[in-house]
C-alpha cells in the first residue's frame, strides 16, 4: 500500500520524573546515544547542526528545536539519501510524572512493514528513556 505520509501514530510513555527533568535530559542531543538507538552511538556538534555517523540508516543530521519552557523537542533528521524526516516530540507534566509524545509520521511510499518496524524501535527507545530517568 502506498502513503503519502499523512498517516500517524503517537507512542508515549509515562515517566516517574517532573516533566522539567525528562525535558532538560532528553532535549539534550548529547543524551541521545544513550537512549534513541536510532541514531546511533555516538554524535558530535557540526556547526548548527548534531551528526551521527553511525546510525543505523548510516550518516544523518540532525536539527533541533531551539530549548523551550513548552517541552518541545522536535526535530529533523536528514538521511544520507538527503530526505529530511520531521519529529515532533513533547514532554508534557502528567500529575507528578511527565509524558513523553514522539509522533511518528509515515513517509510517503513507506510500507506497513516498514512503519511498525519504526514503531517498534521509537517504542524501544521510549522504554529504555523511561529507564534511564527512572534510575537514579
Amino acid at each position: 500500500m502506498d502513503h503519502t505520509g499523512e498517516a500517524s501514530r503517537h507512542l508515549s510513555t509515562c515517566i516517574d520524573r517532573t516533566a522539567d527533568a525528562v525535558y532538560a535530559y532528553a532535549s539534550d542531543p548529547a543524551n541521545l546515544p544513550a537512549w534513541a538507538n536510532g541514531l546511533g552511538g555516538s554524535i558530535e556538534k557540526v556547526e548548527d547542526r548534531w551528526v551521527a555517523e553511525s546510525s543505523p540508516m548510516g550518516r544523518v543530521e540532525i536539527t533541533f528545536a531551539p530549548r523551550n519552557e513548552l517541552g518541545v523537542f522536535d526535530h529533523h533528521v536528514t538521511l544520507p539519501n538527503g530526505e529530511t524526516v520531521y519529529n515532533p516530540v513533547r514532554v508534557i507534566a502528567n500529575g507528578t510524572g511527565s509524558e513523553v509524545v514522539f509522533t511518528l509520521r509515515r513517509r510517503p511510499g513507506m510500507s506497513d512493514a516498514d512503519f511498525e518496524r519504526d514503531a517498534g524501535m521509537v517504542a524501544a527507545d521510549l522504554a529504555r528513556l523511561k529507564e534511564l530517568m527512572e534510575t537514579d
